[in-house]
């Protein structure tokens, strides 16, 4: 009885919508609705690679996607062994939760906190111009630096999330062990080295294999709200192309071509992310 009312809504807002997907084989048109619009067969998915826009999107995605996964993965790692070697629990409390904060804010917040930070005249720029007398640098306008700047204001944003992961991971560690490594001479470093990190593997190799689901989601929340026209070229991901795409420019089905697109793919990476994490550390759902 419980779940009847989230069994309801997921019929209703995940899997309802899924009748519209017939749009991406037809020139979809709202006056004509779904049928009395054109049957086009796969004329939609084979603009998806003669439009340069959509292929530089699918581009993007990949390079902004893998970027997020590789630094979100590193960095929490590394954060959370240098913590977990404080032995002052109220420093090791306070910076844990300072860490931890940004993850609760929406992205629409830390979008206007950035644009006040990182625009022309913003504090980023006034140091640079003040202690060493360069030109601004317009960070969210600059298609080369608006990649950089989307990776590290999502790692600034999640890896305290992640942290905590890796931190229960290394709280779980039999003692022994580094009593174990401290009888044979180890120092701290190698003890990091040949029973922290060895033990950590396991789970390092499931959240790594589980990001590779999510390769084609380079996080719409977060580039829709700081991105423009100017760093198209570079910042343009399949979420909001397809955005633009269909409910900007009425292109339907093509719209609804390349988000079907989209989502097969991340089906398959899903599957076989699974099938990693099942072969290489056991990992199972249920």
């Amino acid at each position: 009885m419980l779940c009847i009312p989230s069994l309801v809504f997921v019929l209703i807002f995940a899997y309802g919508p899924m009748v519209g997907l017939v749009m991406a084989f037809q020139d979809y048109k709202p006056w004509l609705g779904l049928t009395g619009s054109t049957w086009i067969g796969l004329d939609n998915f084979e603009r998806i690679f003669q439009y340069e826009g959509a292929t530089q999107a699918i581009v993007n995605t990949l390079i902004i996607a893998v970027s997020k996964i590789v630094v979100g993965i590193i960095v929490p790692i590394v954060m959370a062994i240098l913590l977990s070697e404080v032995r002052n629990i109220g420093i090791k409390k306070s910076v844990q939760t300072l860490v931890y904060l940004p993850h609760f804010l929406s992205w629409v917040t830390v979008a206007g906190m950035m644009i006040d930070i990182l625009g022309l005249d913003g504090g980023i720029n006034h140091i640079l111009t003040s202690l060493f007398g360069t030109e601004p640098i317009y960070f969210l306008g600059d298609p080369s630096t608006f990649r950089a700047t989307i990776v590290i204001s999502d790692l600034w944003k999640n890896f305290g999330f992640g942290m905590i992961v890796y931190l229960a991971t290394i709280a779980g560690i039999d003692p022994s062990y580094y009593e174990a490594a401290e009888i044979d001479g180890a120092t701290r470093r190698q003890q990091i080295w040949h029973v922290t990190l060895p033990c950590m593997l396991p789970m390092i190799i499931v959240i790594a294999t589980l990001n590779l689901g999510s390769i084609l989601d380079a996080g719409f929340d977060q580039i829709f709200n700081l991105y423009n026209p100017l760093v198209y070229s570079t910042g343009d991901i399949i979420d909001t192309y397809v955005y633009r795409s269909s409910l900007l420019n009425g292109q339907y089905g093509f719209g609804t071509a390349v988000g079907l697109f989209k989502s097969v793919v991340s089906l398959i990476l899903i599957v076989i992310a699974y099938r990693l994490a099942y072969k290489l550390a056991n990992y199972r759902i249920f």
